[in-house]
Formats: structure tokens, C-alpha cells, sequence
């Protein structure tokens, strides 16, 4: 039996076009016409695109189920659109062994919703230092090699992490800090941070990291990406990379295109790492996803639980939540503007990603059926109390919105249902 999806306004090859799209076995098949026994699922006109996938995700297991696990965490994806999530490894037991890492994928194949792919971490307890992991034995189960929450400090040691992450062809997925220039602080070194009394960290900190290990990888020939970018210097030295030819790539985050530090309030909602920049470092951000210089949207979705989050901009744990917010955020304040194009909003949030992380699933006949139907008009406002995630920590609490995945496909099964479709 083949399961139709029709009158859908389709996205594929980069545009949308109106359609239908069948699925048998997981797959998606050549749509001819339904026979006596298929299933039709009449969408009315509602977008369906490939599914969104996130590189950069916390889901907390195993280690830390009180801020998340991989069952929320998945739902939570769901819900927002995302049919394929990268699970970051600042996991207990971190994910630096294929015994610890075998821990995390036991989890996985057990609560999972959506496809989640974990990285490996670079060096031994995921430290930023000391001694590298084993590439070779990890490569297999990883779709690359972080130490995102901290940035490996040695030249020497990322040099060689990067030769061994070439050599089995996975990329070094990089969290871009100089511990030495961080002096004590957490948020942005800008005016709000001066006049509020707060430590500040400064940009430095990150783009000099940056520019190291471009350098590095052009040397290494290894694959490299740049997590979460918030600079207006990352964003030029990609850029400078890029014109070079090196396969170097970033990305960004929704909270670093649509906020600055002269939006912070003193609440751990606006706490994250790195931090809210400055305006112009906002503007050099959306300048870059539209020159296509940042090539990925993705959420460093980093749940913690209530209490950590309740003290204020000093006390709070770094990071906020966002896999349920990302993408009608994104369409209500670039794509209706006319900032962006729907079609490349979809390009940073899902065929890029796909594309340079080497992931499957999607929307062309013979893809594993991953896909995600937009109702591109529901209008409504951020509650972070109706989440599916664990996480409530969001500085979008609030705000109006547009778009939301009424439907989630992962292998051809529904994984989240708003519009109830009957089976």
C-alpha cells in the first residue's frame, strides 16, 4: 500500500511547484495515480518540504535527563519540523569511546522520534585538551568530531585532530573560544555589559579561534564547520575561506539574526554561549546568510532545568531552547519581510545541512521519506508552557509568530500530527 500526500505545494530542486508525493516502504516513490487500497492524505494546499535538520542540538543524554532527554528532545524536533537532529556530546559519559558512545545510540534506537545522528567528541572527555579520541573507531556511528562547550586550545592538538578527521573523512565541528580571553565573562563585552555591571566576553575571543583553525584546516585539507557564529569577524574570515575554496562552512542561530545585546534583560532566557552581540554584528550575521556565506540555520537547542535558569544574567546556565520556535520565527521576521526567501530559508534550515553533513532522507523519488509539512498561515504567539521540550528558557517568550509544521514524516511514518490525519 502507497500513502499519497496530495494537493501540496512541493519544495524540491530548490523551488516550490505544486504536486503530490508518494511513499511505499519508507521511501518516496513515483506519484502516478492512487489504486484501490492506497491511502491519500489530502493537504489542501499546505507546503511540504524536505525535513528540517538541525547540526546542533543538546538532548542531555545520557547524563543530564533532568534538563532533557532524547524522547523530548526528538519530540520537541518533531514538532518543530525536524526530521534529522546532531546531538552534541557534552553528554556524561561523554561520547569519546565506541562503549560510551554506544550508551547514547542504546537510548536512541529506544526513545528516538526523528533521525538523530550524535558527534563524537575530539578529545578524551570531551576536555578541549589532553588526549585525542580514537577517529577511526568512532567514525562509523558519527556524523563528526566536537568539543562544543569548549574550544580545543592547543594548535598542535587541533592540527592533528584535523589530519585524523580527514583521514576518515568526517569534519571537525568546531565550538570557537580562547579560554584566556574569556576573563570571567558571560555576556557581551558592549555597552549594555559596561553599564550594567556585568563581565563581559569579547568577540575576540571567538574569531581569533576562528581564524586559527581555518588556517589549520587549508593546511590539513580537512572539512571544518564553525558552530554558532555571532560575530561580524567570523562571518568575514568564512567568507575570505570560502572565496579561497576551502571546505569550510558555518552556521548561526535564530536568536543571533534576530537579537542583539540592546535587547538583553536580566533574565537567564537571554543567556547563551556565545552571546548576544552587538547590532552590528546582527547585521553582518543576516548579511552572510544572505550572501550565502552562512550556509546553515541551526538552534544550539541547550535545555536546562527551571532553577538553573531563574538567576538572572550572572548565575544562569548558558543556553536556551529553540528547536520549537525556529523555523516560524525565522518566516515571520526574514521571509515576510522580504529579508530572505522562503526557498532559502528552507535551503539553510534543511538542504544545506543535508547536503554538507552528508545526510539522507528527503523529498526526490528513492529518498528515505523525510519530510515535513508548513502551514506557512497559522498565526500565534511563543507560550514556552505548551513545549514539548523540557526546556521553558527562550528570549522569544512572547512573541507573535507565523508557520508550523502541522506534519512530521520520518521513514514514512507520522511522527507528529497536528492536523490528525486518519490512518
Amino acid at each position: 500500500m502507497k500513502t499519497y500526500y496530495i494537493n501540496a505545494t512541493i519544495y524540491r530542486g530548490g523551488r516550490l511547484e505544486t504536486g503530490r508525493l508518494a511513499v511505499e516502504g519508507g521511501r518516496v516513490v513515483t506519484a502516478g495515480e492512487p489504486r484501490p487500497g492506497d491511502r491519500v492524505v489530502d493537504l489542501g494546499g499546505l507546503c511540504l518540504v524536505p525535513g528540517l535538520v538541525d547540526v546542533h542540538v543538546h538532548l542531555r543524554e545520557p547524563g543530564f535527563p533532568q534538563k532533557e532527554t532524547i524522547a523530548t528532545g526528538t519530540a520537541a524536533a518533531a514538532r518543530g519540523g525536524y526530521t534529522t537532529v546532531c546531538s552534541m556530546p557534552n553528554l556524561c559519559p561523554a561520547p569519546d569511546t565506541p562503549a560510551t558512545l554506544g550508551e547514547q545510540l542504546a537510548i536512541i534506537r529506544r526513545d528516538a522520534a526523528v533521525r538523530v545522528k550524535p558527534y563524537g567528541t575530539i578529545t578524551l572527555g570531551q576536555r578541549g585538551c589532553g588526549e585525542l579520541v580514537d577517529f577511526a573507531a568512532l567514525a562509523p556511528e558519527v556524523v563528526g568530531f566536537s568539543d562544543d562547550g569548549r574550544g580545543v586550545q592547543s594548535d598542535e592538538l587541533m592540527e592533528e585532530a584535523m589530519r585524523r578527521a580527514a583521514a576518515v573523512g568526517k569534519p571537525i565541528v568546531a565550538h570557537c573560544e580562547v579560554d584566556d580571553l574569556l576573563r570571567g565573562g558571560y555576556i557581551h563585552d558592549g555597552v549594555y555589559c559596561r553599564e550594567h555591571g556585568h563581565k563581559g566576553i569579547c568577540s575576540e575571543s571567538e574569531w581569533r579561534q576562528v581564524e586559527r583553525d581555518i588556517a589549520l584546516a587549508e593546511k590539513t585539507g580537512c572539512q571544518y564547520h564553525v558552530c554558532h557564529v555571532s560575530t561580524k569577524e567570523s562571518v568575514e574570515l568564512v567568507r575570505q575561506a570560502k572565496a579561497k575554496g576551502l571546505r569550510v562552512s558555518c552556521e548561526t542561530a535564530p536568536h543571533y539574526l534576530l537579537l542583539c545585546d540592546e535587547d538583553l534583560q536580566e533574565e537567564g532566557r537571554f543567556k547563551m554561549n556565545p552571546p548576544l552581540r552587538s547590532r552590528a554584528d546582527r547585521e553582518a550575521l543576516v548579511a552572510g546568510i544572505v550572501d550565502g556565506t552562512i550556509e546553515v540555520v541551526a538552534t544550539d537547542h541547550a535545555p536546562h532545568t527551571a532553577e538553573e535558569k531563574s538567576r538572572g544574567l550572572a548565575g544562569s546556565a548558558m543556553g536556551i531552547v529553540g528547536l520549537e520556535t525556529a523555523f516560524p520565527l525565522l518566516y515571520k521576521y526574514l521571509v515576510l519581510p522580504g529579508v530572505i526567501t522562503l526557498e532559502k530559508l528552507l535551503a539553510l534550515m534543511s538542504d544545506n545541512p543535508r547536503r554538507l553533513f552528508a545526510l539522507d532522507g528527503g523529498v526526490e523519488v528513492g529518498d528515505r521519506a523525510d519530510f515535513t509539512v508548513l502551514d506557512l498561515g497559522a498565526q500565534y504567539r511563543v507560550d514556552p508552557e505548551t513545549f514539548l521540550s523540557k526546556g521553558r528558557a527562550t528570549p522569544f517568550a512572547g512573541w507573535d509568530v507565523q508557520g508550523r509544521a502541522v506534519l512530521t514524516v520520518v521513514d514514512g511514518r507520522e511522527v507528529y500530527d497536528e492536523m490528525k490525519v486518519e490512518n
